[in-house]
């Protein structure tokens, strides 16, 4: 009989205590994870060999428009240590890079300017919920957290993508509508302000990751279907330095909230709006100074 692994049941039943009540759990889950790690440890002396495990708790508002994130790590004595990450992202805050609190919140502020008529059509996911899905250890728990979302009743879902310390902008288009529908194509956007990264990498992950989605809400699709969708890349604006990709997408979802067309088509007119010249440096300049964004 294999016995369960107390690094997943702790993990499980954390990240699931604080997605059923955000404002609260924090303080409780400390202790409670504390105990279960402590726990699993007596049990399983030989789980002492192994590595550093990196917690993320996440807790939203009540109206989901918001994250908090705590990083902790848990050594192989059970003791919790200083994250890394958490200096890495003090680090890069200092040298201009936004890292994910920061994201969240300035997204936060830019949902909250739309009105809600306008909002209707829109929906998105957490910005590390990508990240997330991508960790084998996160991967089940996340799906289950955006199944509760029913992203694909909304025509346009925002998909963060934060992968190799650079942030890109996954768009689901049309999804609101069959995969087979003759009057609306449905399509992936896919923005990044450095192209030269290569974002097409992302590809086969993002397909993977648009499978698993659908087989979590029950939906029947298939492998092939999958496969069809096409996955776009227009040539927007590129950013000037190696810090500003956050900032670039955070502008990437403004203007897309402003333009979006109601009938978005990959043949009528695509690819709109979202070209070399979308919008000149100075105007982005000026939404990081608004949004106190500025490196």
């Amino acid at each position: 009989m294999i016995r369960p692994d107390p690094y997943v049941e702790a993990t499980n039943a954390i990240a699931e205590s604080i997605y059923e009540n955000p404002r609260s759990a924090f303080i409780s889950s400390l202790s409670k994870f504390r105990s279960l790690i402590n726990a699993g440890f007596h049990l399983l002396p030989e789980m002492a060999k192994r590595k550093q495990l990196e917690i993320q708790f996440i807790g939203e508002d009540e109206e989901g428009t918001s994250c908090t994130v705590t990083h902790s790590t848990v050594s192989a004595s059970g003791r919790f240590l200083r994250n890394k990450r958490r200096v890495n992202a003090r680090n890069t805050r200092q040298q201009g890079m936004l890292n994910s609190q920061q994201f969240s919140d300035c997204f936060e502020k830019i949902w909250k300017i739309f009105p809600d008529n306008q909002r209707a059509s829109f929906t998105y996911l957490d910005c590390l919920w990508f990240s997330w899905y991508m960790d084998e250890l996160f991967k089940e728990k996340v799906l289950v957290w955006i199944s509760r979302k029913h992203i694909f009743t909304k025509k346009y879902v925002f998909v963060p993508i934060l992968h190799w310390r650079h942030w890109n902008l996954l768009i689901f288009c049309n999804f609101d509508k069959p995969l087979q529908s003759k009057t609306q194509t449905t399509c992936m956007l896919l923005l990044d302000s450095m192209q030269m990264s290569g974002p097409r990498r992302l590809e086969p992950t993002i397909r993977k990751f648009l499978l698993d989605v659908y087989e979590a809400e029950k939906r029947p699709v298939t492998k092939q279907a999958i496969s069809k969708i096409p996955l776009l890349i227009p040539k927007v604006p590129q950013q000037r330095n190696g810090e500003d990709c956050g900032r670039f997408v955070l502008y990437f979802i403004s203007l897309f909230m402003e333009s979006a067309p109601k009938n978005f088509s990959t043949t009528g007119g695509y690819p709109y709006f979202m070209k070399e010249d979308w919008f000149a440096p100075q105007d982005f300049d000026c939404f990081c100074k608004r949004f106190k964004l500025c490196s």
